[in-house]
């Protein structure tokens, strides 16, 4: 039987795409690939029982063409300081059994490898916001800036079809580094979206 779940919170993206990410246009991916990371940081949450309050978790990807067309790998990231039952929570939640985004993410994957457990760190500030996981990602965003002035340009993405996130605030990264055991890039001053989430079961 499908658990009783929600959540809340901030999410973090960046990817090897130019800016603005085609894949948000469902176009194909500007290199023809795709190597990317998400991390969601709840700010509310729970999973049946179990409370998923201010904690961190991601999936660090790679798509040898266009997500839709899948053979994708993902890699899941869990905060370290999860107790055994929010660990079991947030793996069933990555695994696309219990709906939610990650469900369509599970359905174009050829390959999931194990969790990795690191210690991360998040600070949440919109286009300024950042993300670490131990040695294995870290992801600073900031945003776009025009080319001629150097102002800094505010883009927003409405998509009310999106399914990780309604709205998307458009920049780059200042820095995007993964280096996991099968899969390490280094995508800096590429494509960044920083948004809010609300997910729930049955949805």
């Amino acid at each position: 039987m499908p658990a009783d779940w929600s959540l809340k919170g901030q999410l973090l993206g960046a990817c090897s795409c130019d800016w603005g990410c085609p894949c948000s246009f469902d176009a194909p991916p500007t290199k023809g690939f795709c190597d990317g990371v998400y991390v969601w940081h709840v700010t509310r949450g729970r999973f049946g029982k179990t409370r998923l309050d201010d904690l961190s978790f991601g999936i660090v990807g790679h798509s040898p063409g266009p997500l839709h067309l899948g053979n994708v790998t993902w890699q899941p990231i869990i905060e370290q300081r999860t107790d055994a039952e929010q660990r079991v929570a947030i793996q069933e939640l990555l695994s696309g059994r219990e709906g939610g985004p990650w469900r369509i993410f599970a359905g174009v994957a050829s390959k999931i490898l194990d969790p990795i457990f690191a210690r991360m760190s998040v600070k949440i500030d919109g286009l300024k916001s950042r993300a670490r996981a131990g040695k294995v990602v870290d992801i600073a965003l900031e945003p776009i800036r025009n080319p001629v002035t150097g102002k800094v340009e505010e883009l927003r993405l409405v998509k009310p079809t999106g399914f990780t996130s309604k709205w998307a605030d458009l920049g780059r990264t200042r820095k995007m580094t993964v280096a996991a055991p099968e899969l390490s890039y280094d995508y800096s001053g590429q494509y960044a979206e920083f948004s809010e989430f609300s997910y729930a079961s049955g949805k």
